[in-house]
């Protein structure tokens, strides 16, 4: 039988080649995965086989995948880390059912609530993201989507921002109307964040106040605009490996710029309240399948990595390139101390928008 390209004799005990051999023994394909790193770099699409594999990779060889993870990421990205800050602008009052989120419609969480924030607190976070040595700072707002008051205080925030500070900024808004998205262009933002969240077909389970394609198409809007593409996931939520794979095929299929990998934080009064399904060796697959698919692309370690991933944080860089320091949205974050320690332990290096930046 062929499998993954093999010719496999089964009454063979063994059949090896660059891919991978075939053991009776474990009943399975064991991928070299140094081997499919290296055809990776040269463009080769994985298979979804492969990309289960990497997946349903035995933790014992968790080593031997993230290694094979970081030959592609230093290909492109060498040694250096990027850093993001987000700074909630507005948060609570969601409209929206997601049922991972505290902000949402349904959810009973406490969380503290406030409409956006003024133009002079949104620039003096600028200021602390610049002091943190973070490269993008991440205007977010919760809602459907922004409206003409409140893009015209990002705007004129963004404006401000550019004239002071070294950063890339991204806005994370929501859906946007005809027309935002040029908007923001027009200001200075580099970026914008719209997350898939999940696989087309988990969607429903997630939310149905706005659709899948809702959120395709914004992605399509700023990409149009002349704005860089951000849109991530949240693994966890009760999704399947093979939802994982597709999540990770439409965002090459996007061509999404960056790509923040989030871990299921369940918080009390959502939807998703109690799930804790991931453990810190399976988040590492995750990131380096996400790595796998979209080699070229800026993988960033999101919310709940400090929750799920543990005290294997460090070993997620070898995968992804950028993280996120502080706060995120209604969780805390690791002391931005800390972070830039894990760093300077690892020997990797902070990239920076551009020069004179703090060393």
């Amino acid at each position: 039988m062929t499998v993954h390209g093999l010719i496999v004799n089964l009454n063979n005990y063994k059949v090896d080649n660059k891919w991978g051999e075939y053991s009776l023994d474990r009943g399975r394909i064991a991928l070299d995965f140094k081997a499919l790193a290296d055809e990776v770099i040269k463009g080769y699409g994985i298979t979804n086989e492969e990309a289960m594999q990497i997946l349903e990779c035995p933790d014992e060889e968790i080593l031997e995948l993230l290694n094979s993870a970081y030959i592609i990421r230093k290909h492109y990205y060498g040694n250096e880390v990027k850093l993001n800050m987000i700074i909630n602008t507005k948060s609570g009052a969601c409209q929206e059912n997601c049922g991972y989120c505290a902000q949402s419609r349904d959810s009973t969480n406490p969380i503290e609530k406030y409409r956006m924030m003024q133009k002079d607190e949104i620039v003096e976070g600028a200021k602390r993201a610049y002091q943190l040595q973070s490269g993008t700072y991440c205007i977010v707002a919760s809602g459907r989507g922004p409206t003409t008051r409140e893009l015209h205080q990002v705007t004129s925030a963004v404006k401000e921002i550019k004239e002071k500070y070294d950063l890339k900024i991204c806005a994370c808004l929501g859906i946007l109307k005809p027309g935002q998205a040029e908007q923001l262009m027009e200001a200075g933002v580099d970026r914008y964040n719209h997350n898939i969240n999940t696989s087309e077909n988990h969607h429903d389970a997630i939310t149905t106040s706005h659709s899948y394609q809702d959120r395709v198409g914004t992605v399509g809007k700023v990409k149009e605009a002349g704005i860089s593409p951000c849109s991530g996931v949240i693994v966890g939520m009760k999704e399947t490996k093979q939802d994982v794979i597709q999540m990770a095929l439409a965002l090459k299929e996007l061509d999404a710029d960056s790509i923040p990998v989030n871990f299921l934080h369940a918080m009390e009064g959502t939807l998703l309240e109690g799930t804790d399904e991931l453990t810190p060796v399976y988040c590492l697959k995750v990131l380096s399948l996400f790595r796998f698919i979209n080699p070229t692309k800026e993988i960033r370690i999101s919310g709940g990595r400090e929750v799920n991933l543990r005290s294997l944080q460090p070993l997620g860089l070898y995968a992804a390139n950028s993280v996120f320091i502080g706060d995120y949205l209604t969780t805390a974050g690791q002391e931005g101390t800390k972070d830039h320690q894990m760093l300077k332990d690892l020997g990797f290096e902070i990239d920076y928008v551009g020069s004179g930046r703090p060393v």
